[in-house]
């Protein structure tokens, strides 16, 4: 298969080492120095812009595209600009190519949820934003599954909890302030690079929404900084599971019990 990866970070690279043992991979990032990730990663770099639907003509065409891109801040207004904006361009940028991706995956975010008190939701539990940057997380996951559909795509959203693993052990951001997506709920970036490329592998997925968390949102963690979450919840991975993904790492205590108690030392 080709497969493009918009916005080749953090998981994109991982994502992408993981597809080029089998298959032909593009990472895709804004900058110059962006790419220098994706060919260390042994990744093919393409420069573009998901907001730049021109630009987008540098990608070959993909079977498989993963929109992993960040947007620029934690503003609404950036989160608009990027996951909804830039994602409806690149989903009509290469729905309307003669060869049209198989499979669309947006990489989204447990932080559509709201705030539901620390119980426990999934993949059916009706979402209450009730901020305009959650807003703007859930226009994103409509655009996914709705756009690809009038461009007969098969979309996947892939919600990924807060992300941890080598080079970013970020339990201090939790611990600070509030953030969209508490700490709860985590996922290791080889777990969410490893649960894309099942859902595609596999071909799982397809029109649906996926959470993409460990097994087990950390208790402990939310008492010590429970006035400063700002969307307390607990996902659940159930879905995942289901379909037959296995973690590599189950729970924070297996990808970074060391730096947990280091920050709670």
């Amino acid at each position: 298969m080709r497969v493009a990866i918009l916005g080749c970070g953090y998981v994109g690279c991982e994502l992408g080492r993981r597809l080029a043992t089998d298959h032909d991979v593009w990472g895709v990032r804004r900058s110059e120095r962006g790419l220098d990730d994706v060919r260390a990663a042994g990744l093919e770099p393409v420069q573009a812009d998901v907001t730049d639907r021109d630009s987008l003509d540098a990608v070959p065409d993909a079977d498989w595209v993963v929109f992993a891109a960040s947007g620029g801040g934690r503003d609404a207004e950036s989160a608009r600009e990027t996951y909804v904006n830039g994602l409806r361009t690149a989903i009509e940028a290469f729905g309307e190519r003669e060869e049209s991706p198989e499979r669309f995956v947006y990489t989204g975010s447990t932080g559509v949820y709201g705030d539901f008190d620390g119980e426990w939701v999934d993949e059916e539990t009706p979402l209450d934003p009730t901020t305009d940057r959650q807003e703007a997380l859930v226009e994103a996951e409509r655009t996914a599954l709705d756009a690809t559909d009038e461009h007969e795509i098969a979309g996947t959203v892939a919600r990924f909890g807060g992300l941890y693993g080598p080079d970013r052990y970020r339990i201090q951001r939790y611990l600070d302030g509030p953030v969209t997506d508490g700490y709860l709920n985590l996922v290791h970036r080889d777990d969410a690079a490893g649960a894309v490329a099942f859902l595609l592998a596999e071909d799982e997925a397809r029109a649906e929404i996926v959470n993409v968390v460990d097994d087990e949102p950390d208790e402990d963690l939310s008492e010590s900084a429970k006035t400063r979450i700002a969307a307390d919840k607990r996902c659940s991975n159930a879905k995942l599971r289901e379909l037959g993904y296995e973690f590599a790492f189950p729970s924070y205590r297996e990808g970074y019990r060391a730096a947990i108690e280091a920050y709670r030392d």
